[in-house]
């Protein structure tokens, strides 16, 4: 796929122009800055050069170099074409005067933010939760990956066929995705009941009595617009217009239409009850009239109003209910506090659509980095000194572990955090940069394709630990994509939501400023590997994070523990296998349980009945054969299990890969 590199300079409004012209003095300031350290400490003695703060300071020194080289190439060029000029050597001077335009050109157009200073990479600790799991299922993240939702061969920011336009997005299959993971977070057999137990489940948490939706409650669905500030949309129809910032990634207009239709149809909420969009930003024509086809009296919010369009002014409160918990220590003395837009406050539901995808200066981006666009400044620069790299894009100022992280206070706000009735991310096109096109992952199960997936979860902090593990092992500097998730501290702020052991000296988080501190937000942990991708609740080892993985429209017996409480089946192990493999399950009650094996086709490989079993964790070893004891060549496999109780008779299947 070709992908072009995005230069926004050009396409900023005028406070984000001057925040450009600020970030080239800080360049020059650093560089300068970073040459001397890097000279003064290394030249006396060479072995300091593998020190982190000397990784740290010399990608800044060399490219401050390399800008030194290109300007001072570009001045010297000139004054030789004005002496062959002044010579008459007209066609010597026409050359240096290429060279020298050429040379200033890319000198002044770099885009010297990009400069990469990973410092030292933390190796993960798999498998080991710090926190408190949250969930009708605690720590329980739904996983729904369906091939069939997004268009294989879509060119994702070709001018009028972006990714974001129906031709490449399939709408049945992005519905089937949202109502089978609402029903697999909540453990129901419809969307109706789910919707009900979400509901109920969530207004128990928040002290107001285990209680379904009630009519008038307001609903406000936070959109990541990242692409839609001023010069990138017609100022007449709010059309996209085509640059470089045609076809980023962000929030899927056929996701939020998914959602719309389960809160009109299924939940009961009235259209005039629902607000749609990114009040920092601008909704585009393509995700309005998307939209409002179907639902004309929803409120569509605007940044600036465009209410001859069809749009609503997002309205400002007049005082600041967001209170950062470093009282200005990190962030500064003019940034303790935020006012957020009144919708928030109005709303009495709160879900969070964000895109998965890396960070230039966070690492990720997910649900507490998409709050970001919540508050009412005209830009969010003031919160990047709490993140990990503060200035330039992958230069890590602010490395490791146990230092203050922003995400933490968004994640904890009662309004920010505590409003969201549940967590679902978009992953159906994701990228490697906040204002880059899609990518396609090479990681199984998508194979060079696009992630085509949906994430659920009623822990916010196991889904962005479990979205952290996806980003983080499929953006490195062997693919060739930006490895903003390589960052050293990325995952600080998840260790510090789940507990306050991780919290740094001197802080506590309280972002109401009320006196009252946050409790763990959730449970966090990273899996075991890429390829198996299991936590403790995966592995029956321990009580993080379950992966509970759902394959729609793949064909054979895939609907791998889809609405089922009373038994689960694992994830087997190893997989990939080369022999035998083990496949463990669990019962809540005493149930008969058949084990079968099958072809990726559907054919019968292996039956294996097992007698009247209690309650508890149960395993099965397969050895690779067949019913009559004749080894398997390697392949896909489907494994399924069948329980038979008193009182329900279900199957759930997984698939395994044998090489042999």
């Amino acid at each position: 796929m070709h992908r072009r590199r995005h230069h926004p300079a050009a396409d900023l409004e005028p406070h984000h122009k001057l925040a450009i012209h600020w970030q080239k003095l800080v360049f020059i300031f650093m560089g300068i800055a970073s040459t001397l350290w890097f000279l003064m400490r290394v030249i006396p003695k060479p072995s300091r050069a593998t020190y982190p703060c000397m990784k740290a300071a010399a990608p800044l020194a060399s490219t401050f170099v390399i800008y030194l080289l290109g300007l001072s190439s570009s001045i010297f060029a000139f004054r030789k074409a004005r002496v062959h000029f002044a010579k008459t050597r007209y066609l010597f001077a026409g050359l240096c005067m290429a060279g020298a335009v050429i040379a200033l050109t890319l000198t002044l157009s770099a885009d010297h933010q990009e400069t990469f200073a990973l410092g030292q990479i933390t190796v993960q600790t798999p498998n080991q939760p710090v926190g408190v799991a949250k969930g009708i299922y605690p720590g329980r993240v739904v996983w729904v990956h369906d091939p069939d939702a997004t268009n294989e061969k879509a060119n994702p920011t070709a001018f009028g066929h972006g990714w974001f336009l129906s031709e490449h997005n399939n709408q049945a299959v992005i519905d089937k995705m949202v109502s089978t993971s609402l029903r697999a977070i909540s453990g129901q057999h419809s969307d109706a009941a789910a919707w009900e137990a979400v509901f109920k489940f969530h207004n128990k948490k928040r002290g107001k009595g285990e209680v379904n939706y009630k009519i008038g409650e307001k609903i406000m669905i936070k959109t990541n617009a990242t692409s839609s500030w001023g010069g990138n949309y017609s100022t007449s129809n709010l059309a996209a217009a085509y640059n470089n910032s045609y076809g980023i990634s962000e929030t899927s207009p056929h996701l939020v239409l998914a959602v719309l239709r389960q809160l009109v149809q299924i939940a009961g909420v009235a259209q005039t009850d629902i607000y749609v969009g990114d009040p920092m930003k601008h909704i585009y024509k393509h995700c309005y009239d998307l939209w409002h086809a179907e639902f004309p009296d929803i409120h569509y919010l605007d940044h600036d109003g465009f209410t001859q369009l069809g749009r609503v002014k997002a309205e400002v409160n007049a005082s600041a209910s967001l209170f950062y918990s470093d009282r200005g220590a990190v962030l500064g003395v003019s940034s303790k506090s935020d006012k957020i837009y009144k919708i928030f406050d109005q709303a009495e539901y709160l879900i969070n659509l964000p895109t998965m995808k890396a960070h230039s200066h966070a690492g990720i981006t997910m649900f507490a980095k998409n709050h970001f666009g919540s508050h009412t400044r005209g830009d969010a620069n003031h919160l990047h000194a709490g993140l990990v790299a503060t200035v330039n894009r992958g230069v890590v100022t602010r490395p490791g572990y146990n230092l203050y992280r922003i995400q933490v206070d968004l994640m904890g706000h009662k309004v920010l955090g505590g409003k969201n009735l549940f967590y679902l991310m978009d992953a159906l096109w994701s990228a490697d940069f906040e204002i880059g096109a899609p990518v396609k992952f090479k990681m199984a199960p998508f194979n060079d394709d696009w992630t085509s997936s949906l994430f659920i979860s009623l822990d916010p902090v196991a889904i962005e630990s479990v979205g952290y593990d996806f980003l983080h092992s499929e953006f490195t500097v062997s693919r060739g994509l930006n490895p903003y998730p390589q960052m050293e501290g990325t995952d600080d702020y998840l260790h510090q939501a789940a507990s306050s052991a991780n919290w740094p000296a001197g802080v506590t988080y309280d972002p109401e400023n009320d006196g009252t501190p946050i409790t763990s937000l959730g449970v966090h942990e990273h899996w075991n590997d890429s390829v198996n991708k299991q936590y403790t609740r995966n592995l029956g080892t321990g009580t993080g994070i379950e992966l509970y993985q759902v394959a729609n429209g793949t064909g054979v017996a895939q609907k791998e523990e889809q609405a089922v409480s009373d038994f689960r089946l694992y994830a087997n192990y190893p997989n990939p296998f080369n022999a035998a493999t083990t496949i463990r399950y669990q019962l809540a009650q005493p149930a008969q349980a058949q084990l079968g094996i099958f072809s990726i086709t559907g054919q019968i490989i292996r039956s294996i009945r097992m007698e009247t079993q209690s309650p508890g964790v149960h395993q099965v070893v397969w050895d690779g054969c067949d019913d009559r004891g004749i080894a398997v060549p390697s392949g896909t496999y489907v494994y399924q299990l069948r329980v038979s109780g008193k009182n329900q008779a279900e199957i759930l299947s997984k698939r395994m890969l044998l090489v042999r």
